[in-house]
């Protein structure tokens, strides 16, 4: 079964291109957008930009990406884009395939809609997941990494397989059930970001499984979610390293909140997940524990250019050692690589329709969410409390 899914998806994708090449010269029913930021940022005694703890302002902030979606038939578009980023140490730098899909629509009526994507489609089961590639559609430069962990930017931000959504209008309100299953490649870049500096095996996703629902009562602002996940995750170790086969699963699930009026904004996604770990250090080595984690985020629009935006994001990676000291008691990690909570205040100002500057400034405690996830860089993030600015320009079309 799984091999006819990857020889669907591999087939949907090279149609994909296929059209997209065949028709680009010759057809009216294009759309192409693009867009281009350059930052500064600057982080405190620990490698979230620099590898090396360097302290000195970096320009490792930039994103550049086109897209364009192809009207085929009317209930068929294509959709991809490209994009070039670099993050400093939160992801892998170059260019790289964020999405391109064919997007069906099944079905429809007056009020409902079944769409269908296969190829490499988007995450839309969390409030940003669906556009933290795009910087101007994002609160931050740099999101909440409770839920939205960097590290895992290319993997959670969408993946090879299929997707379906149904929205429902009702008397009560609006309905969208989403559900999605595939895989996302992991480099080698992100591979010793997520293990080890030392880690020189391959990481495989064997699948990710989502389901989501999300309501907006009728005559309210208000949006409500659940989101649940289902990954799991193979290590091939290299034959000279000092690491041996692995297998692991994530299991999530999210409630999400989204309130919008004419001037404010609030949004709040609280998750649990519970991380299985067997082999890796040791042939039979085990591990389960629950992370939890929630941000609250509030957002002030003074005019069409002017918005403040203030957040709260904390994130606890074994909820019965919150504070990381039987963490610190069994491994001699200092106890602060067991958390990391993050105060966020920010500004964003469009003097033009399409131009955009952002700032943003974070008060830091722990480095949980620091590279390496699994063996810790205890020499280079020796700080408990750090602090993190960010200013980004940004042009979009």
């Amino acid at each position: 079964m799984t091999k006819l899914i990857n020889v669907s998806l591999k087939t949907g994708l090279l149609t994909c291109l296929a059209l997209f090449q065949l028709t680009a010269f010759a057809s009216q029913d294009w759309a192409i957008h693009g867009f281009a930021s350059q930052g500064i940022i600057q982080a405190e005694d620990n490698n979230f930009v620099s590898r090396d703890a360097d302290d000195d302002i970096s320009f490792d902030l930039t994103e550049i990406g086109i897209n364009a979606s192809y009207q085929w038939q009317p209930d068929i578009r294509f959709a991809g884009q490209l994009v070039y980023i670099n993050g400093g140490n939160r992801y892998e730098e170059g260019a790289r395939v964020d999405y391109l899909l064919m997007d069906w629509t099944l079905a429809s009526d007056i009020d409902w809609q079944l769409n269908l994507y296969l190829g490499r489609y988007k995450n839309q089961h969390w409030l940003y997941s669906s556009t933290r590639d795009v910087p101007h559609t994002r609160p931050s430069a740099i999101l909440p990494q409770s839920v939205y962990y960097d590290i895992f930017r290319d993997v959670a931000l969408g993946s090879d397989g299929a997707s379906l959504s149904y929205t429902r209008l009702t008397d009560i309100g609006e309905f969208d059930l989403l559900w999605s299953y595939g895989t996302s490649p992991i480099s080698d870049s992100a591979t010793t970001l997520l293990l080890s500096t030392t880690a020189g095996g391959d990481i495989d996703q064997d699948f990710t499984h989502q389901a989501s629902i999300f309501y907006r009562p009728e005559g309210t602002s208000w949006q409500y979610g659940i989101s649940l996940l289902d990954s799991d995750f193979k290590y091939s170790a290299d034959a000279n390293e000092g690491y041996f086969d692995a297998d692991a699963t994530s299991q999530r699930v999210m409630l999400n909140l989204l309130y919008n009026s004419q001037q404010w904004e609030f949004a709040a996604e609280l998750f649990q997940e519970r991380f299985f770990f067997d082999g890796f250090f040791t042939p039979d080595w085990s591990h389960d524990q629950k992370a939890q984690g929630f941000y609250a985020q509030g957002r002030y629009f003074f005019d069409e250019q002017l918005t403040f935006m203030l957040r709260y994001d904390r994130f606890d990676a074994n909820k019965d050692d919150r504070k990381g000291t039987e963490l610190e008691r069994n491994t001699r990690i200092p106890a602060y690589f067991g958390y990391m909570y993050d105060t966020t205040v920010g500004l964003t100002y469009r003097f033009e329709s399409n131009w955009q500057i952002q700032a943003e400034y974070h008060w830091l405690e722990g480095t949980a969410r620091l590279a390496p996830a699994v063996v810790p860089d205890v020499w280079t993030n020796d700080s408990k409390n750090w602090q993190l600015w960010a200013l980004q320009l940004m042009y979009w079309f």
